[in-house]
């Protein structure tokens, strides 16, 4: 009795020998697995002004869209392979008045009468963030442009900007622009403002045209309803400084002609004056009565005894 409860009691032993190894075993596989798995994920998350696009796919499969990781999401898990792709939220501004920090140099546009102006301004916009339309716009352009963002505004995000706004703004600028003369639209607000309405007109039907869809939408578009226009601000056309400076010589001449045309008339007055005093008087009593206007003779009253005294004024 003694031996078999020896015998059972190995067994058992042994068994459980067995049950625990196989139990380590496991663990160190589930910890290789995710160390596996954790070795090829990726932890993302999005600021207040960016939207990301993520794809799953890699080597081996098929990329596919998954979803659309909006503003201020907290942590989210990309699988191996995932990829994705941060885009602006908010607004933002296509900038061409050629400053240092500018998308663009100045635009140049032609007038009416063949003067060649430039014209600095700005496109202020929000990207069209609803996920399906971002989805399009990142498939069709931004990838094609590397336009998404990567740790900040990248080198693809301005030539996109480049092609998608100021070759628009450029067409309806110039078409506008064919419209009126140079002085007008340098000095004239009224017809500026003209111009200014036809250039927003013909800039935001060429953006869409060129864009292809409703992909820029005005300033506080926040994703949902009407996608709305793009705002312009557009300063004054500028002429060569040769232009300006004869317009500012052309003003100059005016004023001088004014001013003489203001001294004729006086003189004429002043001959005018003198015509009918002679025609009272006669030529000398005229020419006395101008000297004592002027001055140049005083007149003495006679005294009662008629005794006077002539003192000469000194000169």
């Amino acid at each position: 009795m003694s031996a078999r409860k020896t015998a059972n009691d190995q067994v058992v032993e042994r068994r459980g020998r067995r049950l625990a190894l196989r139990g380590a075993l496991l663990a160190v596989i589930a910890i290789v697995v995710l160390g596996f798995l954790a070795a090829g994920c990726t932890k993302i998350s999005t600021a207040p002004d960016e939207v990301r696009l993520h794809y799953a796919g890699g080597p081996f499969e098929a990329i596919k869209f998954v979803k659309c990781v909006n503003p201020s999401s907290g942590a989210t898990y990309l699988g191996p392979g995932d990829t994705s792709y941060s885009y602006p939220f908010g607004q933002r501004t296509f900038d061409f008045s050629g400053s240092q920090d500018s998308e663009s140099k100045q635009i140049s546009i032609v007038s009416k009468d063949n003067v060649q102006l430039d014209v600095a301004g700005s496109a202020t916009f929000t990207l069209n963030t609803s996920c399906e339309t971002l989805r399009q716009f990142h498939e069709k352009i931004g990838l094609k442009y590397r336009s998404y963002f990567d740790g900040g505004e990248s080198d693809g995000w301005r030539r996109m900007l480049n092609f998608y706004f100021k070759q628009p703004l450029d067409r309806a600028m110039d078409a506008a622009s064919q419209e009126f003369e140079w002085k007008k639209l340098f000095n004239d607000p009224s017809v500026k403002q003209q111009w200014e309405q036809r250039v927003g007109q013909l800039a935001r039907q060429f953006i869409k045209e060129t864009a292809g869809a409703d992909y820029f939408c005005q300033p506080n578009y926040a994703g949902t309803g009407e996608c709305g226009d793009v705002v312009l601000t557009i300063q004054k056309p500028e002429p060569p400084q040769s232009l300006i400076d004869a317009l500012a010589a052309e003003q100059a001449a005016k004023q001088q002609n004014l001013a003489q045309q203001q001294i004729n008339t006086k003189v004429k007055t002043e001959l005018e004056s003198i015509k009918d005093l002679v025609g009272v008087l006669g030529p000398q009593g005229a020419i006395l009565w101008k000297a004592i206007q002027d001055g140049r003779v005083q007149v003495v009253p006679v005294p009662q005894n008629g005794s006077i005294n002539i003192t000469p004024q000194s000169r």
